[in-house]
């Protein structure tokens, strides 16, 4: 992990410069030695600007969508910004950035770090370019269900690419992880070279720690629909004797001045000029007080916050009086924005233990998970691990109860680690959190359950995907027929 520092900031400025405006790579006609044409970059140069772009994206506008339809958030009724996020009303004009910024703008990137990097046989930014790309995708994946794969990148030659299904580009994806994995990258990167690593600063043996807690993650991903692969590959990678993360891989911390700052904060507040746009949802907080669980003041910077019911931002003062006062998600323009999180690698480790390995491992797993994730809100999880503790582990129950309980628990641990969108994912997988069958206003609600968003438009059914950005259906004729919303993408339960 490393902290974003002064001396990367024009490398940063342009990266980000290139999320918010969505600017497409030149080339130079003239040549000028001083602006090169982006087939002259390095992989030193092209991979740091790819990973800020893929953070910008994750941390930015898909932390809003993730931490809104994972009902940690909920749009403010004194604003307008986040309405059709929050109604399930998102359309092909809406949401174009995060498509737009991380295809062609960061996996790009990769594509190129990767193919620089082999042609001089340095097999540790191959490893590094590959791992990236492969998250990006995931990403990317998992929110559309199909993107362009093995025709994409070729620039004038195929300008409009076919689009492969999610469960072949996952295929592809595993494949040049391994082929990554299998060269020889053990040669240490000089201080230069570890420079552009903002990840784990040259730290190979991290890098094949993310690679393997990457694959865990997709194939914990086809569970539902290619139950034998997910399980035959999970079973290799502990065969293997595979070693999986145990710190956090992502940008540690952002210098915190403008367009340097943790993007969520950089385009939630900054940008907009306004603190106020996304309010605590009694989805979360309900459940968090339930459990006397301190991290609503992590979350909130409250003990106990004024929050407001899921995409109820229509009520007026005298329906819900206590809106006006609402307590606002706490965000700082220093938060971290993490790929896959320490807490995270536990809990996935846990789910794998009780899938195949018959439970053995699975609670120490487990707790570790809860600690970290108390640890990154800077609480302690030990009472509440504890034998009768509110998050003992139920070593006695049945699977689902116990995924159940692994679930929920990487749900609570993602408010503030600048991925929220894996909370989301997570639910459309497992199911859990569970979904309420009544209003979070009824007697009958149980805390923690997700609500139909008061104001959807979508009959009651939860989105599941996102739909293909007019940026690519008006290019390219091969983007597939539109489909609703809340149709789920091919891994879906």
């Amino acid at each position: 992990m490393k902290k974003i520092n002064i001396e990367y900031k024009p490398l940063i400025l342009s990266a980000l410069f290139f999320l918010t405006f969505g600017c497409k790579k030149t080339l130079d006609i003239n040549n000028d030695p001083n602006n090169p044409p982006i087939e002259q970059a390095s992989p030193e140069v092209l991979f740091p600007s790819a990973v800020m772009g893929t953070a910008g994206s994750v941390g930015g506008e898909l932390t809003i969508l993730g931490g809104i339809w994972s009902q940690y958030w909920t749009q403010s009724n004194a604003s307008n910004q986040y309405k059709t996020i929050d109604t399930y009303n998102l359309t092909r004009v809406d949401f174009n950035g995060p498509y737009d910024n991380l295809f062609a703008g960061a996996l790009a990137d990769y594509n190129l770090t990767i193919k620089l990097a082999q042609a001089k046989s340095d097999w540790r930014y191959n490893l590094m370019g590959t791992v990236m790309k492969a998250y990006t995708y995931q990403v990317l994946v998992d929110l559309y269900d199909q993107v362009p794969y093995t025709e994409a990148f070729n620039g004038a030659a195929n300008l409009q690419p076919k689009f492969d299904d999610g469960y072949s580009i996952y295929v592809g994806l595993l494949a040049e992880i391994d082929a990554a994995l299998a060269k020889d990258f053990t040669s240490p990167l000089t201080a230069d070279q570890a420079k552009g690593d903002f990840v784990f600063n040259g730290d190979m043996d991290l890098w094949v720690q993310f690679a393997n807690t990457l694959k865990l993650k997709m194939y914990l991903r086809m569970v539902n629909t290619k139950s034998a692969e997910a399980q035959t590959g999970i079973a290799k990678l502990y065969a293997d004797g595979a070693n999986f993360l145990t710190t956090s891989a992502g940008i540690e911390e952002f210098e915190g001045t403008p367009d340097n700052s943790n993007p969520f904060y950089e385009y939630n507040i900054r940008r907009l000029n306004t603190t106020t746009n996304v309010r605590a949802s009694k989805t979360l907080t309900t459940w968090l007080e339930e459990n006397e669980d301190p991290r609503t003041e992590t979350y909130f910077g409250e003990e106990s916050p004024v929050a407001m019911h899921q995409g109820d931002f229509a009520a007026t003062a005298q329906d819900q009086p206590t809106y006006a006062n609402a307590t606002v998600a706490l965000q700082k323009a220093t938060d971290p924005v993490w790929f896959i999180s320490e807490s995270e690698s536990y809990f996935m480790q846990a789910e794998a233990l009780e899938r195949y390995f018959g439970g053995a491992g699975a609670k120490a797993k487990y707790d570790a998970g809860v600690t970290a994730a108390f640890a990154d809100a800077a609480q302690d999880g030990a009472g509440f691990i504890a034998a009768g503790g509110a998050y003992e582990y139920k070593t006695g129950g049945s699977f689902e109860a116990k995924l159940e309980q692994i679930i929920v628990q990487k749900w609570a641990s993602l408010p503030a680690s600048g991925h929220t969108i894996e909370a989301f994912f997570e639910q459309e997988r497992t199911g859990y959190p569970k979904t309420s069958a009544v209003y979070s206003t009824s007697d009958a609600y149980i805390p923690g359950e997700w609500v139909y968003a008061k104001n959807g438009v979508t009959a009651n059914r939860f989105p599941k995907r996102l739909v293909f950005p007019a940026s690519s259906r008006d290019r390219n004729k091969n983007t597939p027929a539109e489909v609703p919303i809340y149709t789920k993408v091919w891994w879906g339960k």
